[in-house]
């Protein structure tokens, strides 16, 4: 007969419990990292959003009668007043294109909203109310 103490590795049981368990873990992680991954997508446009808005700002301390008739312009229209060279806000998900000014107001400072790119769904905008606001 073999003593207790020379018994090695782990039973059937005890190795179905492991794999129990991380099936288990694996089943609750996947949908929350799935749902983070556009939020984090996202956080690109507002990164862009505050730098056209620090631009715009500067722009209009320059000359606040042309800045304040962007209202409304896609900022692809007015990036080489800017100062903004091509490429200069194109990320991985963003384009220049998927950005616009809706307003400037009365101190320069800029609302800019933000369209989804394809295969991203929801709108982003930068007020002065709310700051940077994302709607899936």
């Amino acid at each position: 007969m073999e003593k207790e103490g020379n018994r090695r590795g782990f039973t059937l049981v005890e190795l179905m419990l492991v794999i129990l368990i991380v099936g288990i873990l694996a089943a609750v992680a996947v949908p929350i990292l799935r749902g983070k991954s556009g939020q984090v997508k996202w956080s690109e446009a507002a990164t862009m959003c505050g730098a056209i808005r620090s631009v715009v700002r500067v722009e209009f301390v320059n000359d606040p009668i042309i800045v304040g008739g962007w209202s409304g312009q896609p900022v692809s229209d007015v990036m080489s007043t800017l100062g903004f060279q091509p490429g200069d806000l194109t990320g991985g998900y963003f384009t220049d294109d998927n950005f616009t000014i809706d307003s400037v107001d009365v101190n320069g400072i800029a609302t800019i909203s933000v369209t989804a790119p394809a295969g991203l769904s929801g709108t982003g905008k930068l007020d002065n109310t709310n700051g940077w606001v994302y709607t899936p």
